[in-house]
């Protein structure tokens, strides 16, 4: 009697179908706003401007030193704690992505306003448009900001979606988030 095991089919690169490590690259379509999976030998072809896909960094930056008062983190109207802030370049403005239970929802800033915080942190200047921007966790009386990549944004997002449950998301939903954010703290 022979017993059969399950496994979940490995993950391919979306060029060349090659197989994935888990931990594995990936590229962004500023066209289609997709994130496409890619091997090393595939993602390292995409690192210049003007190409079809953006390379997404690996790069976790904690900000300790990061200034923003609640007027202006207010001004922004963003109506939860928790935001993925970058430089969109087909709209050629900063947009915001916060995640909600149906997936994420996305608002452009008030510019006056994000000028402002952007003079008091010029750091936010060396993000790369479309794929790097600045996450902000604002709840209760956490003040934590991040320069992290976009598909960093997508997991915290898909982890949300994933955990919510009724009106407030839930105990394991916020447990989730503070995994998260400690998993990024370990990145850096």
């Amino acid at each position: 009697m022979s017993t059969s095991v399950s496994t979940a089919p490995a993950e391919k690169c979306d060029l060349c179908r090659a197989p994935l490590a888990e931990m594995h690259q990936h590229l962004f379509d500023p066209k289609t706003r997709r994130l496409e999976c890619a091997c090393d030998a595939c993602a390292i072809l995409f690192g210049e401007q003007g190409q079809k896909y953006r390379r997404v960094p690996r790069r976790v930056r904690f900000l300790a030193d990061f200034r923003m008062t609640d007027e202006q983190w207010n001004a922004l109207m963003i109506p939860i704690g928790i935001a993925f802030v970058f430089r969109n370049s087909d709209a050629g403005r900063m947009t915001a992505l916060y995640p909600s239970p149906a997936g994420p929802v996305e608002s452009y800033l008030a510019l006056e306003t994000w000028d402002e915080i952007a003079r008091d942190n010029p750091i936010v200047s060396t993000m790369e448009s479309d794929v790097e921007g600045l996450l902000v966790y604002r709840v209760g009386t956490a003040r934590e900001h991040y320069i992290i990549p976009l598909d960093e944004c997508f997991k915290l997002i898909g982890t949300i979606r994933l955990k919510w449950k009724g009106f407030s998301g839930g105990m394991l939903v916020w447990q989730e988030i503070g995994k998260f954010l400690e998993r990024l703290k370990g990145k850096m």
